[in-house]
């Protein structure tokens, strides 16, 4: 892997942002590589469109932008009608299938979805849907280790939350495991 390019979308208060950042210090902190992580958010404190961009590199990365994702994350529906044009052909999308319903799709993408929400809700607090799509992919992507995944995610949630927080990531990636062969996702 030279570069891995990652989109993250979805609204205010899903947890967007920290789901990017916690990405971004998986790959630095804990797996030694470059990241960059930008951010674009709408005016509206919850609600408005969201999305987290993500470069993990072995090199130095020249431009912190993403155009052409390999690996697009939809958690809402605007997010996934804005951002999966973009998606480059041979990429993966993975979608929250309790909250985007997606249309035709071009027939080199790996298409994987989670029922990342209903999760969460199950594990007793929804905010958590972020921690359970990071889970996920940590089973179908090799974007970063699972590890530093996973370390990165502990150091990055209040003290108070780290339990649950590791419940939800493991039953994002059980969930994730079930489609990785098919993903040819790591194990």
């Amino acid at each position: 892997m030279s570069e891995k390019q990652v989109v993250i979308t979805g609204f205010g208060g899903q947890g967007i942002v920290l789901t990017g950042n916690i990405l971004g210090k998986a790959a630095t902190i804990f797996d030694g590589r470059h990241a960059t992580m930008t951010q674009n958010y709408g005016p509206e404190a919850r609600g408005g469109s969201c999305s987290s961009q993500v470069i993990v590199s072995e090199t130095d990365i020249a431009f912190p932008y993403v155009e052409h994702p390999q690996v697009l994350v939809c958690m809402s529906q605007e997010g996934y009608e804005k951002n999966a044009p973009s998606l480059r052909a041979g990429g993966m999308i993975v979608w929250d299938s309790d909250l985007v319903k997606v249309g035709q799709m071009d027939p080199s993408w790996t298409t994987l979805n989670v029922p990342a929400t209903r999760i969460a809700e199950e594990l007793g607090n929804r905010m958590m849907a972020n921690i359970v799509m990071l889970g996920f992919l940590s089973a179908v992507s090799d974007v970063v280790s699972v590890e530093a995944l996973r370390q990165a995610m502990l150091a990055s949630v209040p003290p108070k939350t780290k339990e649950t927080n590791a419940k939800a990531f493991d039953k994002g990636r059980a969930h994730g495991l079930e489609q990785a062969p098919a993903a040819g996702g790591q194990g």
